[in-house]
């Protein structure tokens, strides 16, 4: 027995169940082996931390509805779930929740820490995947994989082993970018600039031994403190005679040395550049090549050291003041000059990063840059929109070596051991706790890596390497990954050289840059600006599908979007009418009808020509367009087909059939119904799987049939050109009898002039007395009533009696009212118009606007007063 539909819908009773159901089955998981080939997607990891947000939910439906597509052209997909652990992010959730009750990780150790940790994971790691199962995502659960899991952590090892026995991994004194509040250094992909006001003080030190002094201008005046020298340019005429000399360094006393390097420029500024080695990462250069010491004046914290006891303890901006005004107390402070400049944050917190020189291992990355930024040069790789390669290349071109350790706990803890007593460094993929040299005890690393260090192995180490898994054979490389604009640097970057170096391969041929969603107002949702929207309010309220339509509408790569409750609305309203047009049709579809094949030719009408052959024009372009990873253009046009063509024309042209030619009818409308959800499945999986079931249909279910192919059998074109033709003919009446006033209950004849008799004649008569209110139709080859309302339309013109659909006494009196205010107006314009003192004193464009106005009234007043000229003769 067929199954009913509700008489509303409501995606509270279906999806959940659909969803299961499919996992039950196995739906999600690849098929064993098939002659289309594999197709493969590993998820942008989510952080564990996170709740599913706006932008998760775009970039997973946009990988649902390709994988969706794929796996219904009959490819063996695998959409490869799994989360990251998020080094920063969850040690500060952790800490923040141990600081409430009142202790500190180095209070209870790294290994009760880490249980913690482990409890977080186990408690809330698994809230953002529950999150993605409603909005619908495929994705193979069986296989879900976790950064820090040990398959993951297996690979991370065996690269740090590679890297670092190739020499590409070094342990080092170098300027880093350190978070004051996360307490780590961060890589300078993860540094966002801010612009920020502040200030030029320029400040005055003195020669030893008096006879002068030098300027220099700086934006951090507290770093004066650990200036080791002041640079000029070796070629600067000004400064020649005092290159060697020694300067007093304000505040401090300490004498420092003026050196030549071509880091000061001869045109900038007063061309002296204080030297701070230990704090910038310019001056940590002119530092090495001068062989100057490093100074360093801030802790961890971002506080001045012991080594500057006025200042010791006070916060870099504290000390900032201080400094300064002790400067102007000592006469050394010469000017203030405002300044707008790019400071950088932490991309996590927002705290302004400080530069400071710290012992941390990095990785080189000119030897890995060079083959990634070829393969996409080469074209093996390609980024949708194309102009992201820009971003690509720039960041890869220009790219400084990376700095992957993190003062935290959480995370691949670096494998690197020292040796107590000998000092000796071994780096192992196993624990190492004697040394080999002297056969002391070993200590690990207390580091960790950066997060993306994992990450930048997510496309492979899922697959099971470095062992060689049937998954890493059979579905490596991966496809297409999706991905928003603002993590090329992060993350696609640097799965591509990992690949590249440790696979030989690839990690993917395909890049689909998203943009960000944005409110109505194109804002950057924020919580500060009270603008964001959670999508599970929506997925609660509308349904899943109802989101994923209107995150995919007027959706173009690499574009940001604007998301608005308009947009929700006419997500509603096409669930809504999809779900009473299939009650329609299932209520006229008889139960005996339980095959999906079509009528012969011979039995098909023009309508039924026309919608197959418009649906199967449709089939081939939404094809192609989620070839070409055109997602929002393809939902458009399904839009358009099952609203107009379909609901709109098809149906009600269909509707005088089920007294008389009920089977063919009904068979067409079964057909073109299944495989308008075949179609749109992809993008709303839910409603069509619904409707599919209650549906005649071969197969288990709408996820794993075929997806609907263009076949020249079903192409029409005369067919679907008369049919265009008469529905622009309808469309023409209507829009006349509207203009008109006309209640479409008022019935009236039709005069119908055309030569082209094969699309207007008697076997179409039904259509116009259904859609136009047409009382009878009579076809001519010439007609001529001066009484006739007539209308032009495409290859015919058409009359309509007007007493046939007007009462000219009523419509006569109701002409003079609206001729009486016309007049009324425009004697008002010419009032104000003929007042020399408005003309004098209004702006011409408000003149002018009221001349046109008048123009407007004159045009309006000519058409009424010839329309009751037409009704009195």
């Amino acid at each position: 027995m067929r199954k009913e539909l509700e008489k509303t819908y409501d995606p509270s009773n279906t999806e959940k169940e659909t969803y299961t159901t499919c996992c039950e089955r196995g739906y999600f998981r690849p098929a064993e082996k098939s002659e289309k080939g594999n197709y493969s997607i590993v998820i942008p990891p989510p952080n564990i931390t996170g709740q599913l947000h706006m932008g998760h939910a775009l970039d997973n439906t946009l990988q649902d509805t390709l994988i969706r597509y794929k796996r219904m052209k009959g490819f063996s997909t695998l959409w490869l779930p799994g989360t990251d652990h998020a080094s920063i992010a969850t040690e500060a959730k952790i800490v923040e929740a141990m600081r409430k009750e009142g202790i500190t990780k180095e209070d209870i150790g790294r290994e009760k820490f880490l249980e913690r940790a482990w409890a977080w994971k186990k408690q809330y790691g698994g809230r953002i995947v529950e999150q993605l199962k409603e909005l619908g995502s495929s994705c193979d659960w069986s296989r879900e994989r976790f950064t820090l899991d040990e398959g993951c952590s297996e690979a991370v090892r065996e690269v740090f082993k590679r890297l670092y026995d190739k020499g590409l991994i070094y342990r080092g004194e170098r300027i880093i970018n350190w978070c004051p509040h996360c307490k780590t250094s961060i890589s300078n992909a993860e540094v966002d600039y801010k612009e920020q006001h502040g200030h030029f003080w320029h400040i005055r030190y003195p020669l030893v031994g008096g006879g002068g002094s030098v300027e220099i201008a700086t934006t951090r005046p507290e770093t004066l403190l650990g200036d080791t020298a002041v640079a000029v340019n070796p070629n600067d005429e000004r400064y020649k005679d005092m290159i060697g000399k020694y300067l007093v360094l304000p505040l401090v006393g300490r004498r420092i040395p003026i050196v030549a390097d071509e880091h000061a420029q001869l045109d900038k500024g007063t061309g002296c550049v204080k030297i701070t080695p230990a704090h910038d990462p310019n001056d940590f250069e002119v530092g090495r090549r001068c062989h100057l010491p490093m100074e360093v004046v801030l802790t961890e914290e971002a506080k001045i050291t012991e080594n500057y006891p006025k200042y010791a303890g006070m916060d870099r901006y504290e000390a900032r003041k201080a400094i300064i005004e002790d400067l102007k107390e000592g006469g050394y402070l010469c000017e203030i000059e405002d300044l707008s400049h790019e400071v950088g944050t932490c991309y996590r917190c927002g705290t302004t990063i400080e530069p400071m020189i710290s012992l941390q291992w990095f990785v080189k990355m000119e030897p890995l840059a060079k083959p990634a930024v070829e393969a996409v040069r080469a074209g093996k790789i390609k980024f949708v929109p194309e102009r992201f390669d820009k971003n690509y290349f720039h960041w890869m071109e220009n790219t400084q070596d990376w700095c992957i350790s993190r003062q935290l706990w959480w995370g691949h803890r670096i494998p690197a051991f020292y040796c107590d007593s000998c000092g000796e460094t071994v780096v192992s993929k196993d624990e190492c706790t004697v040394c080999p040299k002297c056969g002391g005890h070993m200590t690990q690393d207390p580091d960790t890596l950066d997060t993306w260090f994992s990450s930048a192995l997510w496309p492979f180490s899922t697959m099971g390497w470095p062992k060689e898994t049937e998954d890493l054979k059979k579905f490596y490389p991966t496809n297409t990954l999706v991905t928003g604009y603002d993590i090329i640097t992060f993350w696609v970057s640097r799965m591509i050289f990992s690949a590249l170096e440790y696979t030989d391969t690839i990690p993917f041929d395909t890049v689909l840059i998203h943009g960000l969603v944005r409110d109505a107002q194109g804002r950057k949702m924020s919580k500060s600006l009270g603008n964001g929207i959670d999508p599970l309010d929506i997925i609660s309220q509308y349904g899943a599908d109802a989101l994923r339509f209107a995150l995919l509408t007027g959706n173009s790569p690499g574009n940001d979007m604007r998301f608005s409750p308009e947009k929700i609305e006419a997500a509603r309203n096409f669930t809504n009418k999809i779900w009473n047009a299939s009650r329609f049709a299932l209520m006229n579809i008889p139960e005996s009808l339980d095959d999906t094949a079509l009528p012969e030719e011979k039995d098909l009408r023009i309508e039924d020509k026309w919608i197959l052959s418009k649906l199967n024009t449709l089939t081939k372009e939404v094809t192609e367009n989620l070839e070409k990873y055109e997602l929002g253009v393809a939902l458009a046009k399904l839009y358009d087909f099952i609203w107009n063509n379909f609901c709109d024309w098809y149906i009600e042209v269909l509707k005088p059939r089920f007294a008389t030619d009920c089977e063919n009818a009904c068979r067409v409308l079964a057909y073109v119904l299944r495989t308008s959800m075949e179609l749109l499945h992809p993008f709303m999986p839910f409603i069509t799987e619904t409707i599919w079931q209650a549906l005649p249909h071969d197969g288990e279910s709408i996820v794993i049939t075929d997806f609907p192919e263009y076949t020249e059998a079903h192409s029409f074109p005369a067919e679907e050109t008369a049919m265009e033709r008469l529905i622009t003919a309808i469309r023409a009446i209507r829009n006349r009898r509207a203009e008109m006033n006309v209640a479409p209950s008022k019935k009236a004849k039709l005069f119908i002039v055309t030569k082209d008799t094969s699309t207007f004649n008697e076997a179409v008569t039904p259509f116009f007395q259904k859609l136009a209110s047409a009382s009878e139709v009579e076809y001519l080859e010439s007609y001529h009533d001066e009484r006739s309302v007539q209308i032009v339309a495409d290859h015919a013109v058409i009359y309509i009696p007007l007493a046939e659909m007007i009462d000219f006494s009523a419509e006569i009196a109701r002409l003079e009212k609206e001729r009486a205010k016309m007049i009324s107006e425009i004697e008002r314009i010419d009032k104000k118009l003929s007042n020399a003192g408005f003309v004098a004193k209004a702006p011409a464009a408000v003149i002018e606007g009221e001349r046109k106005k008048r123009e407007g009234y004159e045009n309006k007043l000519h058409t009424i007063e010839e329309s009751i000229a037409k009704y009195k003769a």
